[in-house]
């Protein structure tokens, strides 16, 4: 069955860097698009970045252009938030979710909150 499984998240300081993972199976990853989404406390869930599957068109969310970047690795099923330069804001648990048909899955999620 299809899984997702985030890691790399946890506490830092503001301008600080953090580099989530989502470690893909069960599914022809290659073939399929990604996404990392974020869900702060009493807000809804927001997409933060997504990558296409084979050419690996990147799209971002306003508020972490030119600081986030998302990637994959399609030889070892994962996908990656790169996350520099972070502010406060961007405290929220972070999800991974994969559009398989017409289906998108979802990881269990990872924390990450930034602080002083």
């Amino acid at each position: 069955q299809v899984q997702l499984v985030e890691s790399g998240g946890g506490l830092v300081q503001p301008g600080g860097s953090l580099r989530l993972s989502c470690a893909a199976s069960g599914f022809t990853f290659s073939r399929s698009f990604m996404s990392w989404y974020r869900q702060a406390p009493e807000k809804e869930r927001e997409l933060v970045a997504d990558i296409a599957s084979v050419i690996g068109v990147t799209n971002y969310a306003d508020s972490v252009k030119g600081r986030f970047t998302i990637s994959r690795d399609n030889a070892k099923n994962t996908v990656y938030l790169q996350m520099n330069s972070l502010k406060p804001e961007d405290t929220a648990v972070y999800y991974c979710s994969a559009q398989v048909g017409l289906r998108a899955y979802w990881g269990q999620g990872t924390q990450v909150t930034v602080s002083s």
